[in-house]
């Protein structure tokens, strides 16, 4: 009886100091810089938030945070770069809504779930429906009206196939029976140049892309694609206001690294990711910019990211919205 007594008590010292080990501070970490991954070209919104964020994260690791951006097909190469890194901390991924549409729009070589340990929900924001300023219409119902009057006549820009503002125009067309043209750009950055040239008559860009050049008058705001109003251009309704009621397409950026990378580097990172967006100089100037900075738990971001896959799987199926 003591024998067995001994034995647990030796077992139970051991399991606490396990437990004890995995919520510890990882040791020594970051040591080095940590590369930030991004699937998109510079200059979009993409591109903005991580290196908005990248700095304050690393004032609060004490190591640098370097953005590289590894651009194409619709986020995948970054996706799967980062899903083949070494889980030690020192490579993460800047997620964008791609990653909750490619498993039905594509074919990645990795798994969108399993191969990640996700680590924090950054910011949200919505994209707002801006036209060229040769197009007439100021409001939804004179745009329809100047839309239906002009079938396949009229070419929208993307980001790419599976971004938010190819799946917002997607909705649009199939909530209003319009029928526009697809224009994909390789990053938001080329699709606002091909907008304010003309080459394109209309766009639902993130607001962070799109916000300079509406306040300086040269895009005209239509409305936006979420369900409420952003203190960043006030005045402008949302479609769901305007007569598309349930319409609701809102973007959204958080990192996250190489599946089993140890959880107490995921906690470093997870830190630094929720002080970082808390901080009242990067917090005013995200919301000075549309985007609505959120920070969360590795739990409360893996469980997000597993409603997102299966939201757009029956939205995608449900508009016949294909890939390219």
């Amino acid at each position: 009886m003591l024998l067995k007594y001994k034995y647990l008590r030796a077992t139970l010292v051991v399991l606490a100091g396990v437990a004890a080990a995995a919520n510890a501070p990882a040791q020594g970490y970051p040591a080095k810089p940590i590369r930030f991954i991004v699937g998109f070209p510079p200059s979009g919104t993409n591109d903005f938030l991580a290196r908005a964020v990248a700095p304050k994260m690393a004032e609060f690791l004490g190591q640098q945070v370097i953005v590289d951006n590894r651009g194409g097909a619709s986020t995948m190469i970054a996706t799967e770069l980062v899903s083949r890194a070494a889980p030690d901390g020192y490579t993460i991924l800047l997620n964008a809504p791609a990653h909750g549409t490619n498993p039905t729009l594509a074919k990645p070589n990795y798994d969108s779930i399993r191969d990640f340990a996700f680590i924090s929900l950054v910011a949200e924001s919505q994209n707002l429906l801006v036209l060229h300023t040769s197009i007439p219409a100021k409001t939804l119902k004179e745009f329809l009206a100047f839309a239906n009057a002009r079938p396949g006549d009229i070419n929208y820009g993307s980001s790419g196939a599976g971004s938010t503002p190819h799946l917002s125009a997607e909705l649009f067309q199939y909530m209003t029976g319009v029928k526009l043209v697809h224009v994909p750009y390789k990053g938001s950055g080329a699709g606002m140049v091909a907008l304010l040239s003309g080459e394109i008559s209309m766009y639902f860009a993130n607001i962070p892309v799109a916000i300079q050049h509406v306040r300086s008058g040269r895009l005209r705001p239509v409305a936006l694609s979420g369900t409420r109003r952003n203190q960043a251009v006030p005045g402008i309704p949302t479609l769901h206001e305007s007569g598309l009621p349930g319409f609701d397409v809102t973007s959204w950026f958080g990192i996250a690294a190489p599946a089993k990378t140890p959880r107490a580097i995921i906690d470093t990172l997870n830190s630094a990711i929720v002080r970082a967006v808390n901080a009242p100089d990067l917090r005013a100037r995200l919301l000075d910019q549309g985007a609505d900075p959120v920070g969360n738990t590795p739990e409360q971001y893996t469980a997000f990211i597993e409603r997102e896959i299966a939201k757009w799987a029956k939205v995608i199926k449900a508009a016949g919205i294909k890939g390219g």
